[in-house]
């Protein structure tokens, strides 16, 4: 990409009332995962992860004079050649609703996710994969993600209880990570476990209540972790049917952050223990 062919996609906004820039209005209020697969992404590193993505397009940029030059390189280097709004930062909190302190705003699209038994089949022999029911908290859909990425594992499976991992915060909670780590939200978590559980993967569901320690449960070549919503947490029904782990923690505390818990059953069973 030529310096020049990036000066040819600049535009100046000086209107926070530009129609042009009207999907980055009031984005704290509104929530474009719902509408054509539309989010938002914030910052230079959630930018420079989902210009990388092959799951992912970004339509177009909006950044602050002054924060232009430091996302230059990534916007030349990128194989997508997403608009680029630059106006000042008067202008762009106008747009937004409240200051933008990053300076950088995008609008992205989620390309079609592939069905699950394609994701069945791409999976390598050795996977780790977290399993989520019923996580409705954006900071721990975000926190959970950013787990993930840090200790490489290879998928995370949603139900459709849960939040959307490409809300706004949850994005910028994860600090890309949503964008990074490939996710499938769709049906119940039972249909989701059935088709892992036939994929030979073996599932270890966390609970407070569960039978094993998690230091002491050994790595499967397939390992899935099942984690639920905090306060009820997984379903009776699913923790009597598969094997349960527990963090253990004092016992006068009555539980760990789901997030917090992903993060130190991730440390155990991943791949860089």
């Amino acid at each position: 990409m030529h310096k020049e062919n990036l000066a040819d996609r600049l535009i100046q906004i000086s209107d926070s009332d530009d129609e042009r820039i009207k999907d980055f209005l009031s984005v704290r209020e509104r929530d474009l995962v719902k509408r054509n697969n539309l989010f938002i992404a914030e910052g230079r590193v959630v930018l420079n992860v989902a210009l990388n993505s092959d799951r992912f397009d970004i339509i177009s940029v909006l950044v602050t004079q002054n924060r232009l030059a430091s996302i230059e390189p990534l916007l030349m280097e990128a194989n997508q050649k997403a608009i680029i709004y630059v106006a000042s930062q008067t202008v762009m909190d106008k747009i937004a609703g409240f200051h933008i302190h990053r300076g950088i705003l995008a609008i992205g699209r989620k390309r079609p996710a592939p069905d699950m038994p394609s994701i069945m089949s791409s999976l390598p022999e050795n996977a780790l994969i977290v399993a989520l029911q019923g996580i409705s908290n954006h900071d721990n859909i975000g926190s959970i993600f950013r787990n993930a990425a840090a200790f490489g594992a290879d998928y995370v499976f949603l139900d459709e209880t849960c939040c959307d991992p490409l809300y706004r915060k949850a994005i910028r909670v994860s600090v890309g990570a949503t964008l990074k780590v490939p996710f499938l939200q769709d049906g119940t978590i039972e249909h989701i476990l059935a088709s892992l559980q036939a994929a030979h993967f073996e599932v270890l569901a966390l609970s407070p209540s569960g039978t094993l320690n998690i230091y002491e449960v050994s790595r499967a070549p397939r390992r899935v972790l099942l984690l639920g919503t905090e306060g009820e947490g997984l379903p009776p029904h699913l923790l009597q049917s598969l094997t349960t782990a527990r963090i253990p923690i004092a016992p006068d505390f009555d539980s760990l952050n789901v997030a917090t818990a992903c993060g130190i059953a991730l440390s155990c069973q991943g791949k860089f223990r």
